[in-house]
């Protein structure tokens, strides 16, 4: 099991706070800005903040998952798309032949398709119809500057994305926190590749501009320690000193896991819990896990959730990254914080130039438009008498 989705209880610190929740707000303002990259803070290339794994396990009835806080970096603007595929609506489109026909009926009164139509437009109409502008701006563009996105294309951009997320866990997390699936991610992606392709060619970076980024962000350029490690969880004494038994007799780990854990989130993996930090466990978990070699099983240990029987099966040790290694990646950071300056002005000017026709705001402007200079007049009467 992935330590990120340990039963539902990723929102527990070990301190008893709960993680940030995705602050969508800060990324998303307008429907035009749902191609800007909101790359503002430095991006920690390691794994998400501490998120809290042992205080996960062994408790079945936990509350939903919090993900954790997306950093707003050079893949944040995908994340984007996200909030704005969740908020729209598809709009149904009514011929006038058949605007009056019934798409459902209660008691005999019918709906209509113009009834439904229009509650439609109320909802989210005009959201609707200005990202499919919006798109067909960016598609008219891609044509122009010969850009067109492959699959490869569409992949790369999802495992950056998941890198920025620290992992797939807390990437799954984030889209089911906006009632996303992955398939829904992809539909979004090609809007926002074609549109960096477009504004790249337009962006450089100077080892300069590396170096400064670097240097400001240096204390994040750095992993803790961490283990990867399996665990068995029962309920006492007795059943893991039997499980313990059976392992020197040499039963199968992976097997006795599955059989007999309680954990359900792990033991259809056998146990495994995926690499985590000091942090991520509660106390008594940690304290063993990062005492034992790679390979090495501990005996019975007592936690608030059980007795957890723990096998490590791999370990890294902290590391601090220099500039060079970290050279690619900040470069990458820097060219999409200033795609997301640019795309900005971009798409303001791009749609400036184009002819554009949109019934459902433009009738409201003209409304406004009649209604002015009738409100003037009438003010000017009312200031006569």
């Amino acid at each position: 099991m992935d330590k990120k989705d340990l039963n539902g209880n990723e929102n527990l610190e070990n301190n008893g706070t709960t993680e940030e929740e995705l602050n969508t707000s800060e990324i998303i303002n307008e429907e035009v800005e749902v191609a800007q990259v909101a790359a503002e803070e430095p991006v920690n290339t390691t794994k998400a903040d501490s998120i809290p794994v042992m205080n996960k396990v062994g408790a079945n009835n936990a509350t939903p998952p919090t993900p954790p806080t997306a950093p707003r970096s050079n893949k944040a603007w995908m994340i984007a798309s996200i909030v704005l595929a969740a908020a729209l609506i598809i709009v149904l489109v009514v011929q006038k032949d058949d605007s009056k026909k019934a798409v459902a009926t209660v008691n005999g009164t019918k709906i209509t398709k113009e009834q439904l139509y229009d509650k439609l437009i109320e909802a989210g109409g005009e959201s609707t119809l200005q990202s499919m502008i919006t798109t067909e701006l960016v598609d008219q563009e891609a044509k122009k500057a010969n850009v067109t996105v492959t699959d490869e294309d569409i992949n790369t951009e999802l495992e950056d994305l998941k890198a920025q997320f620290g992992g797939e866990a807390a990437f799954i997390a984030a889209l089911s926190q906006s009632s996303m699936t992955v398939d829904d991610l992809k539909k979004q992606m090609p809007l926002q590749v074609k549109l960096r392709k477009i504004l790249e060619p337009q962006v450089t970076v100077t080892d300069d501009e590396i170096k400064e980024y670097y240097d400001t962000n240096k204390a994040t350029f750095s992993e803790e320690e961490q283990v990867r490690a399996s665990h068995i969880l029962v309920e006492t004494k007795e059943e893991a000193d039997a499980i313990l038994k059976q392992l020197k007799e040499g039963a199968d780990f992976a097997t006795l896991a599955k059989e007999k854990s309680s954990d359900t989130g792990s033991k259809d993996n056998g146990g495994d819990l995926d690499f985590f930090k000091r942090g991520d466990m509660v106390a008594e978990f940690s304290d063993v896990a990062f005492k034992l070699k790679v390979g090495e099983t501990s005996d019975a240990v007592k936690s608030d959730y059980g007795y957890h029987i723990i096998k490590v099966t791999d370990h890294k040790d902290a590391k601090d990254y220099t500039l060079e290694e970290k050279k690619d990646e900040i470069r990458k950071t820097l060219v999409s914080q200033k795609v997301s300056t640019l795309s900005s002005t971009w798409m303001s000017e791009t749609t400036e130039k184009a002819k554009i026709t949109n019934t459902l705001t433009d009738a409201k402007e003209d409304a406004a438009a009649t209604a002015e200079p009738t409100a003037s007049a009438a003010a000017g009467n009312e200031s006569t008498k």
